[in-house]
């Protein structure tokens, strides 16, 4: 496995395989966990070479004191990265990305971007589309891996490859979750004994949803939903929404021109948790 820190390196070394080699890739933040490991197997079995680049965005956060408690495992995350036999890492720091010009672009996402997410982190999804960009212009892959935890992000990088006429297939992942259905996050790791016990409670509320959505309208089921986390002494509901893929706007009720899904995030203490699930 390479492992390169900065741009001139590690093209220099991806030169001598574009020409006969499909490439696929992985960008991930680091504190890398099984559902990392899913994308980059699937990677595996499409590509004949597969780079992860591990970088926390500085620009994607609203949040500096989430910036600053992310969790940053290095080294375990290239343990993990041997052991399914991963072929390159990219692990730049913030100066190799930005220059020292720490600040987004600017992007219009067609309107996606100012919806659930976007409402209540301001600028998060011009920070994504910033480094989302410069990876892809860097590493230049075939194809890109991103899962479904995330399907808002997910959107917004289908629709940043189209308006920048990128040559890079898009692949979606489906969620990985715990045993107990907590969709898997490195934010996880944060949680307290009690804050873990609790969390599966959002992914249990969203099947009961996806039940409920097939007899009652959304406004209704929204309403059940934020009742049902008033009663949780531990998490607290920050947004649950149903909304159609595609546009990412709301829906009041399933029919044959939209595909439903709903959409939540959640805080346990500072800790922020989002899920999603077809409806």
């Amino acid at each position: 496995m390479n492992i390169f820190k900065t741009k001139k390196a590690l093209q220099t070394h991806l030169d001598t395989y574009k020409q006969t080699h499909r490439i696929g890739f992985v960008p991930t933040m680091g504190a890398l966990h099984k559902g990392h490991l899913s994308l980059i197997k699937k990677a595996k079995e499409e590509n004949d070479l597969v780079v992860v680049s591990i970088f926390v965005n500085p620009t994607q956060f609203d949040n500096q004191e989430d910036l600053i408690k992310y969790p940053k495992t290095l080294q375990k995350d290239i343990d993990l990265l041997k052991t399914v036999n991963c072929d390159v890492v990219f692990t730049p720091d913030v100066s190799e990305i930005y220059n020292n010009q720490i600040v987004s672009e600017s992007f219009n996402f067609g309107g996606i971007e100012n919806e659930m997410e976007g409402k209540f982190r301001k600028g998060h999804f011009d920070g994504v589309g910033t480094i989302v960009k410069r990876l892809f212009e860097i590493v230049q892959p075939h194809k890109a891996y991103f899962g479904e935890k995330d399907f808002q992000q997910l959107q917004i990088i289908k629709k940043l490859v189209e308006i920048t006429n990128l040559p890079i297939e898009i692949i979606p992942c489906a969620i990985f979750r715990e045993d107990d259905g907590l969709a898997m996050s490195s934010r996880n790791t944060r949680l307290t004994k009690e804050q873990r016990e609790a969390a599966p409670f959002i992914y249990k509320t969203l099947k009961k949803a996806k039940k409920k959505f097939g007899i009652k309208n959304a406004e209704k089921v929204t309403k059940w939903v934020q009742k049902k986390f008033k009663k949780n002494p531990v998490l607290e509901l920050e947004y649950f929404v149903i909304a159609d893929e595609h546009s990412l706007k709301q829906i009041d009720k399933k029919d044959k021109n939209n595909q439903p899904r709903a959409f939540i995030a959640v805080y346990a203490g500072d800790i922020r948790l989002i899920d999603n699930l077809a409806m």
